[in-house]
């Protein structure tokens, strides 16, 4: 049944929109398991071992140099698995904005999230069958997973406006990154136990990597339920008049959104704002293990320990930027959330090697501002959109987060050739700070909202 979307005049519309909010919260619980688990931890190291059996490499390691082939490329084993995820990125910036706009033209959102998420785990389920020198179904299960995730995102951000007056979307989309974080770790700490452990419980390496991917694919699919079930479905609204079958409306929407993109100078700026910032915190995460491993020179253990310490930490900072914007508003949170990663990158620069209580300092601090840049960054980026176009605009907030979320990483490699140490590499990644916060500084909030067409909350 559609539901109409809800408003503050009904007594019991609070009520109503809580119980929707904590209904959503439960699909960040759901898919977080497959970011952490699969494409986080897990997967790059297996599949390079796997790719390295059938390149004939001695070790299977990341050092291995001696090539596979793929679509008649000869790709080095070691790099298999990124340029596996480079390309599902890439691809997804230019499949997610379709969605978008067949899901603002679609009064079933909570099933179009669902159905992507259960095609999404359908093909991580797949990795499972990634083993020995069979990597080639284990290359095309990870970026049809990737892709399909990102297109359940869309949806699942969409929704958000649905369920949520403008003073809301703060501390509910805090609500979810945090429930994500806390998800994505429990099943993580259980992986990892298993991993490490996996001697003492019967099991094989292989086996025991293959079993906690598939546990990452059975928890998304399994606890999506939940959501399916508790959200409605609300009837889209300020729907554009299109010609043509539902896919060429979907494309004639998508073309007017880019075109309209330019009536909307706030919500371009904060794109461009984000995709900096964005980029910078993605590649600290991605570059943490690298760099405590080889620069700071700390074993495994204690690069697993930070790992699950940042995702546990990153629930509590959640919450506390959901705090935050109760009090100085969404757009200056990030602001100085902003401030905090430069201050981040800086001190990580200056560490010391082989201290592991100032390396978990700096995970700590991390994880608190981790969560809330991004929950903070999904709630704002709803108010600067038109309503009606949510699935649309959502997209490109998620292309422009995807589809160059590798320059981070080309930066820190770079800067790793030029100068042969990861300090100079990982403080470079301030630019992409200070870049994210001069476009921030020239946003107008206000004037963002307002063009857009909604509500100022009573907070900005």
């Amino acid at each position: 049944m559609t539901h109409a979307a809800p408003t503050s005049i009904a007594d019991l519309g609070p009520i109503d929109r809580l119980r929707q909010q904590k209904a959503w919260n439960w699909y960040d619980w759901a898919n977080s398991a497959y970011y952490t688990t699969v494409l986080t931890v897990l997967f790059a190291p297996y599949m390079i071992t796997v790719a390295g059996n059938a390149a004939g490499c001695a070790d299977a390691d990341d050092t291995c140099n001696k090539t596979v082939g793929l679509l008649g490329l000869d790709l080095a084993a070691g790099s298999l698995p990124f340029y596996l995820t480079s390309f599902a990125t890439i691809a997804s910036a230019f499949v997610l904005p379709v969605v978008g706009a067949f899901v603002d033209r679609s009064p079933r959102k909570k099933w179009n999230m669902g159905g992507f998420a259960f095609a999404g785990a359908f093909f991580a389920a797949l990795l499972f069958f990634l083993e020995g020198d069979n990597w080639q179904l284990g290359a095309i299960a990870v970026v049809l997973s990737s892709i399909l995730g990102g297109c359940s995102l869309v949806a699942y951000y969409a929704i958000l406006v649905d369920i949520s007056t403008e003073d809301e979307r703060d501390h509910a989309s805090s609500r979810g990154w945090a429930f994500g974080y806390l998800g994505g770790g429990v099943l993580l700490a259980i992986n990892l136990g298993v991993y490490l452990g996996h001697d003492t419980i019967g099991l094989g390496e292989a086996m025991a990597v293959r079993l906690s991917l598939l546990s990452a694919a059975l928890w998304w699919a399994g606890f999506t339920i939940i959501p399916l079930v508790r959200l409605h479905n609300y009837a889209p609204v300020n729907v554009v008049a299109a010609e043509g079958t539902l896919l060429q409306r979907s494309f004639g929407q998508l073309f007017a959104t880019l075109r309209d993109l330019g009536n909307y100078p706030m919500t371009l700026t904060f794109l461009i704002a984000y995709l900096f910032y964005n980029d910078g915190i993605q590649t600290v995460i991605y570059a943490a293990s690298t760099y405590g491993e080889k620069q700071l020179k700390f074993d495994k253990t204690v690069l697993i320990a930070t790992i699950l310490l940042i995702q546990f930490v990153a629930f509590g900072g959640a919450l506390f930027f959901g705090r935050m914007a109760a009090r100085f508003g969404a757009y200056r949170s990030i602001l100085y959330g902003t401030f905090a990663w430069m201050v981040i990158v800086v001190v990580a620069m200056f560490l010391p090697e082989r201290n592991a209580l100032l390396f978990y300092l700096v995970a700590v601090a991390i994880g608190i501002v981790l969560g809330g840049t991004q929950a903070l960054s999904r709630s704002f980026f709803s108010l600067l959109i038109p309503r009606g176009r949510e699935g649309e605009y959502f997209s490109l907030y998620s292309a422009a987060e995807r589809g160059t979320s590798w320059f981070g990483t080309l930066l820190f490699g770079l800067m790793f050739q030029v100068t042969g140490s990861y300090r100079p590499a990982i403080f470079a990644l301030i630019v992409f700070f200070v870049l994210g916060v001069f476009f921030l500084l020239r946003l107008d909030p206000k004037r963002g909202i307002e063009e857009a067409g909604n509500r100022l909350p009573a907070v900005v």
